[in-house]
């Protein structure tokens, strides 16, 4: 099957940095202690930016914490305002700008992934004689429905009965699952899922490797919760501990995965009356998954399936396909990705990158070396900051705000830069695939439906970069992060950071008063998750 993959664009230019200084620059001393620095020789005009963001940057808040910020004119590339910007942090879902943007450049804006259905033997008079192979190529989007699809287009081929067993090729990738120093307690959680190349995705917000589990209240105290797995399926069992209680009484439900099982309990009380609970939770071994999903989906269409389902294996050469079913293109993928801060798009597409650059199964080693070659080329020094996975789930990613910024930059002159810059997600748009992380942020300020940015968290790690335009119509590239914290929430800091820069223009600007941690909504507090890692999202 033809793959329009789309050439790399891995492109020599020259360092966003050597870029010429085309506005003038003063050193400031702000009474929080933090410095700004202006090329020398350059002339100098006082904007009250440099003042503005240290006082943002002294609240109480980040008391004995670290903050890399850089703001540059998105034009010139100038550098209007620096601290620390060569201080290495944790950037959580901002390590997403550089996997996204390597991924259009290294795959191609049209790059789709495939789904095969192949025939390991001759079909006569209704059967199939060999084994059936289902191929992945790492498509996170797939859902229970393309699956349906699939084995309807397989029947239609004129398929009754298999006589061999299913096998589910998932060799286009590596068999690690898992990356590095993920946390062991987010096993269960939808954020953390297993990369294989073949997964499901239970809905369209294409959360793969996850089921939804929903429970619903008994008519009486004492009755059993109702709970139903979305898509159906035989491959996770549900525990059931869970009891329903009284009107009015306390709702404790609890939904989580065993260890190294596919058994999912459900614990705890739910009341009569009460709102129905409804989580998303990873499955283990998603190309078990992946598998149990098609193979019902054949009997539904009349297919048997004689032998066992073998996982693993790769399609021998020569196999016939009999159905198939491409992904949309990453241009489009990109909104699901970056709007909801997707973590296993991240790490597909990584993946995916590592095949692309070494005709070898897709591991994460190799798909970070393109998306370093990837920034070598666009002008961002790699060698200044440590990408270990796609995503910034991992506490070992380090990046600075000067290379976010460079990349922000850089990206502009892409060719493909229109479809990138649309997945950002937009301040205060309700829309989840526009304003996706940001659709609670910053509104009735002059960010609102301006400012476009890649929001990130961790326990301890914030960031927020992006472009905004300045009161006088100037686009500004912003790259904040911030770690080591001790309280709830500093996204406030980053909001007035960004308004601010909305509110100045070239000769003046004011500092924005953060929000009080109080009068930030539960939903945009960090708690350790980007808000559209918390399901249902409600942010």
């Amino acid at each position: 099957m033809s793959r329009r993959d789309g050439k790399s664009s891995v492109r020599a230019r020259k360092s966003v940095r050597a870029r010429k200084w085309a506005w003038p620059l003063v050193l400031v001393v702000a009474a929080a202690g933090l410095s700004w620095g202006a090329p020398a020789g350059a002339d100098s005009t006082p904007s009250g930016l440099p003042e503005a963001i240290d006082t943002i940057l002294g609240d109480s808040r980040m008391e004995g914490g670290a903050a890399s910020v850089v703001v540059a004119d998105a034009k010139t590339g100038e550098t209007l305002y620096q601290h620390n910007p060569t201080g290495r942090l944790m950037p959580a879902s901002n390590t997403k700008l550089a996997t996204s943007a390597a991924a259009m450049g290294v795959l191609g804006p049209d790059y789709r992934f495939g789904t095969d259905v192949l025939a390991g033997g001759r079909v006569r008079g209704g059967v199939l004689d060999g084994d059936l192979y289902l191929r992945g190529t790492g498509d996170p989007t797939t859902l229970a429905a393309d699956y349906d699809k699939l084995a309807a287009d397989v029947a239609a081929a004129g398929v009754q009965r298999v006589s061999g067993r299913l096998v589910a090729d998932d060799t286009r990738f590596d068999d690690h699952r898992i990356g590095d120093t993920w946390g062991g307690d987010d096993e269960s959680s939808y954020y953390a899922a297993q990369i294989s190349a073949l997964s499901v995705a239970p809905d369209t917000d294409y959360d793969t490797g996850t089921v939804i589990v929903e429970v619903k209240p008994g008519a009486e105290a004492g009755d059993r919760p109702a709970v139903s797995v979305t898509p159906k399926n035989h491959y996770v069992d549900i525990d059931l501990k869970a009891s329903t209680v009284g009107a009015g009484g306390d709702d404790t439900v609890a939904v989580e995965r065993r260890h190294g099982t596919n058994t999912i309990t459900v614990s705890g009380t739910v009341p009569v009356g009460g709102d129905t609970t409804k989580e998303w939770v990873t499955v283990w071994e998603p190309t078990g998954y992946a598998a149990a999903v098609f193979r019902d989906a054949l009997a539904a269409h009349g297919v048997k399936v004689g032998g066992s389902t073998k996982l693993g294996r790769a399609t021998p050469e020569g196999a016939k396909r009999l159905a198939t079913h491409d992904s949309m293109p990453l241009k489009d993928l990109l909104i699901p990705f970056m709007k909801l801060s997707n973590n296993m798009h991240a790490e597909s597409l990584t993946k995916a990158m590592g095949y692309k650059t070494t005709g070898k199964p897709g591991s994460w080693g190799d798909g970070i070396d393109a998306v370093a070659d990837y920034l070598k080329g666009a002008g961002v020094d790699a060698t200044k900051l440590r990408q270990v996975d796609g995503s910034g789930l991992s506490r070992k990613d380090n990046f600075a705000a000067r290379q976010l910024a460079d990349l922000l930059l850089s990206v502009q002159d892409e060719p493909w830069y229109a479809d990138w810059y649309k997945s950002l997600p937009v301040a205060c748009d309700p829309d989840r695939f526009v304003g996706g992380t940001l659709r609670s942020r910053m509104c009735d300020t002059p960010a609102a439906l301006n400012a476009r940015g890649k929001t990130g968290s961790l326990t301890g790690a914030s960031a927020l970069s992006g472009y905004v335009k300045d009161a006088d119509g100037r686009l500004l590239v912003y790259g904040v992060v911030q770690n080591n914290y001790l309280v709830d929430s500093v996204k406030p800091l980053e909001d007035a950071i960004v308004v601010t820069l909305a509110k100045s223009t070239s000769k003046e600007a004011t500092a924005v008063v953060p929000k009080s941690t109080r009068a930030v909504p539960a939903a945009e507090r960090d708690g350790g998750l980007e808000c559209s890692w918390r399901k249902p999202a409600v942010c």
